[in-house]
């Protein structure tokens, strides 16, 4: 080999040293990365994000801390409530590194210790709690590990941000238990609203026929008020055409006799009485018509002493055409009718 060769590698070799020193001494930290420099083994100073120089073989970079919200999701963990039920839990928890410094040198892995942390805290708070309210009262299980976590991470320069429960599985007889319980809230809730609407049916439907009964009662008074005001005006309207027409006895005696026979009508009258004013619509008619003074008395008396011989109560058979015909009287039955007439009208109380 020759000298120039010998001069040339000789040459090189500050060349390369200065080339490693450089390339030793230069450090680029990235955004929202951090590191830690040693010096001679002592902490120096921390590196912030761009281009920054260090001393080679003096100053040693430490490895690059990541300065952004992290998220860790650990295993399902066995708890035990306090009603002595093991339920796995499943959380997840958000945390940001706020000091490389205390997370270099203040624990030797943050993120193994945040996980043991958690789970041991998560049985102090789940320990208290019976499964009905480890079930239903996530945000306030959430506050107090994110509490407790946060005491216990701030001197490692570990902030945490969140703590979520990601699921909570009770064991499966109790899955089954909840669903039952479950399925008969449920049924009672149905039954429940079943009952109330069956109550406010009936109850609508008592209204409507209460509302019915009062229409149809107010309209059954209506009519016969109305009925009422009709029979009253026609009978006024009648009494006064009778006092206008100013009728004399005869014709009222006459049309006296013409009602008797319908007082007689009827299957179930087998005895009925003569009123007392019989014998006046008797002597009525016998002013007009003399001769029936005479049918009535055979003796040949007048007609006023024939129609006074007329009985005022006798029977009355009824007839194949339904009315009721007067029985004949002679002169001495007329005698006898004349004297139970008069023990008659004392039995039954009618005027003579």
């Amino acid at each position: 080999m020759s000298s120039a060769v010998v001069a040339f590698i000789l040459l090189m070799i500050p060349v390369v040293i200065v080339l490693v020193v450089l390339i030793k001494s230069v450090r680029i930290v990235p955004q929202a990365r951090a590191a830690v420099v040693e010096r001679l083994g002592r902490y120096y100073r921390t590196l912030v994000p761009g281009l920054t120089v260090v001393i080679p073989f003096i100053d040693k970079v430490g490895r690059m801390i990541d300065l952004r919200v992290q998220v860790v999701s650990f295993p399902p963990q066995p708890v035990i409530t306090e009603d002595n039920l093991v339920v796995n839990i499943d959380t997840v928890i958000y945390f940001q590194v706020t000091d490389p410094r205390a997370a270099s040198y203040e624990v030797s892995n943050y993120i193994l210790a945040i996980e043991q942390l958690s789970v041991t805290t998560l049985r102090n708070v789940i320990g208290g709690m019976n499964l009905e309210q480890t079930l239903t009262s996530r945000d306030q299980i959430n506050l107090q590990l994110r509490g407790q976590l946060d005491d216990a991470t701030g001197q490692w320069g570990v902030r945490i941000n969140r703590v979520e429960l990601k699921a909570i599985d009770p064991p499966g007889s109790i899955k089954d238990s909840m669903e039952k319980q479950m399925r008969a809230e449920r049924d009672r809730r149905a039954a429940i609203l079943t009952a109330e609407g069956v109550k406010q049916s009936q109850i609508l439907t008592a209204e409507g026929d209460k509302q019915s009964q009062i229409l149809r009662a107010e309209g059954s008074r209506e009519a016969r008020r109305l009925e009422a005001e009709g029979q009253a005006r026609a009978i006024d309207i009648v009494f006064n055409a009778i006092h206008d027409g100013n009728p004399d006895e005869k014709l009222l005696s006459y049309q006296y006799l013409q009602v008797l026979p319908q007082i007689a009508q009827g299957s179930a009258n087998k005895l009925w009485i003569i009123p007392s004013e019989f014998t006046k619509a008797l002597e009525g008619l016998s002013n007009v018509f003399p001769n029936i003074g005479s049918k009535v008395s055979p003796s040949g008396s007048s007609p006023a002493t024939g129609s006074a011989s007329v009985p005022t109560r006798s029977v009355m058979a009824p007839g194949a055409s339904g009315s009721s015909r007067p029985a004949a009287s002679t002169g001495s039955q007329a005698t006898e009718a004349t004297d139970e007439t008069g023990r008659n009208s004392g039995e039954y109380g009618a005027p003579s």
